[in-house]
């Protein structure tokens, strides 16, 4: 079994913000393999589903972002899953928007959920997968809990569709064959 986690705030008030973009990511990925949300277990939103016969479990955790390590660390002890089969979905401020770049590890890179995952496993061993949002042009806390203008909303919907395609890849073809597809040719 892989699990994908989307990071995101829960609740409508963030819904379409920029710092939803793994929760908007997952929900694309469950409308393609036909799966929904709404099972609630250890602080996580959950919808499961297969892909090539490879069971995929897709997360979002239910704390805010900055405490996203809990229910990561609490639902891979609970299906005992390795830290290797699990792939994290993320804004990046970093990159420019739209721009989609998968990790095999690394640091936080500044992200605070990333920071409390690395924090609560112990181990900077995580794929992940960040879809670029652009730099803050004003305070970063406003610019990520502000709603994408809707004039973007179509960019940022082919942008997930994308990223949901490169999650799917990292679940068939493993974290390189997704970086060699997805890095390079990552904006839309």
């Amino acid at each position: 079994m892989k699990i994908i986690f989307g990071l995101g705030n829960p609740g409508l008030k963030y819904a379409v913000t920029r710092h939803n973009c793994g929760f908007m990511t997952l929900d694309k990925l469950a409308y393609d393999l036909g799966c929904s949300f709404g099972h609630k277990e250890l602080d996580n939103d959950l919808a499961s589903g297969y892909y090539h016969g490879q069971k995929i479990l897709l997360a979002k955790p239910q704390s805010y972002m900055n405490l996203s390590g809990f229910p990561v660390r609490r639902l891979c002890a609970y299906y005992k899953v390795e830290y290797s089969d699990i792939l994290v979905i993320h804004d990046d401020l970093a990159l420019e928007p739209g721009r989609l770049r998968l990790r095999r590890s690394g640091s936080d890179g500044g992200h605070n959920g990333m920071k409390s995952i690395l924090t609560q496993t112990g181990t900077k061993n995580i794929s992940r997968l960040k879809i670029g949002i652009g730099a803050a042009p004003y305070d970063t806390a406003q610019y990520v809990l502000a709603p994408f203008p809707k004039e973007d909303m179509p960019f940022y919907a082919a942008t997930f569709a994308r990223a949901a395609e490169a999650a799917l890849c990292w679940v068939e073809e493993g974290i390189e064959a997704a970086m060699n597809k997805y890095n390079n040719n990552g904006q839309l």
